[in-house]
């Protein structure tokens, strides 16, 4: 897809990667773009500065863990621009702990990270498929083919996002419908202790310094404009670094290796010594 005259929605449009995709889709082109997200000053921030440099610019207020918000944001992007070419389901928190982690946690970053992605999809696929053409994207993470140390939550949401966009690309593939999948590993957002972010989260991750950020911590401008070339090459899974795609060959080769080695990994972080691992 080229973006040039498209009509593009982003959510989690405020900040991180999700502000500097709407950046680059006015840059290239885009007839409108329209930016999401739960915090309202933020969003209304960036569609300002998308207009002073000449772009068409809508900031809609959106809480993506709810279906009728996202179904309004749907409504006033169609009503503001026109039929949804690209739809980027991009917002995103994290949690840490595994299953200790309590219910209440387990049920907000499922309803961030994966329901949100439901729920973009039960809204534009009817009019997508009514007319041949549309193109999801899915932000992900390289915690979704891998793994991430300390957060059972994140790795598991990220997992099924990945599942749902592979389903999505399966299912209406023949239809007309494009789907992407974008899976980065550290970039210097709000969710790294990079940059204002929605809601309060670690500064660093577990599973990203010495791991995730031995591979270079990318700029989100870095990021958005891999995903231009990823969306015009019509790529199914957009890997910002490059690294991932050989973790996740030797992760499916050798799961066992793989596992012991993501251990010592685990035990490093933790401080404790290989023997103890």
């Amino acid at each position: 897809m080229d973006v040039r005259d498209r009509v593009v929605v982003v959510t989690g449009g405020a900040s991180g990667i999700g502000r500097s995709l709407a950046q680059a889709f006015v840059a290239h082109g885009a007839a409108g773009v329209v930016v999401a997200d739960r915090d309202a000053a933020g969003a209304v921030a960036v569609a300002e500065g998308l207009r002073a440099s000449g772009g068409k610019a809508l900031a809609v207020t959106t809480d993506v863990s709810k279906e009728q918000d996202v179904q309004r944001l749907v409504a006033e992007a169609e009503e503001a621009y026109g039929p949804i070419d690209l739809f980027c389901a991009n917002a995103g928190i994290i949690v840490t702990g595994g299953v200790e982690a309590t219910d209440e946690a387990w049920d907000r970053i499922w309803a961030v990270n994966v329901k949100s992605h439901i729920y973009a999809a039960r809204a534009v696929l009817p009019g997508m498929l009514a007319r041949g053409e549309g193109y999801l994207l899915h932000t992900a993470s390289a915690a979704g083919l891998l793994t991430q140390l300390g957060s059972a939550p994140y790795s598991v949401t990220k997992h099924a996002v990945v599942a749902l966009a592979e389903w999505l690309s399966i299912t209406h593939g023949d239809a007309g419908i494009k789907v992407s999948c974008l899976c980065p590993q550290a970039v210097q957002t709000g969710m790294t202790g990079g940059g204002r972010g929605a809601e309060p989260r670690p500064a660093t991750p577990p599973g990203t310094k010495g791991t995730a950020m031995g591979d270079g911590l990318l700029q989100p401008e870095d990021v958005a404009e891999v995903v231009i070339a990823a969306l015009a090459e019509e790529r199914f899974l957009i890997l910002p670094h490059p690294e991932v795609e050989t973790y996740e060959r030797r992760r499916s080769g050798d799961r066992e290796r793989w596992l012991r080695g993501m251990r010592r990994a685990q035990a490093a972080l933790s401080g404790r010594g290989p023997s103890d691992a």
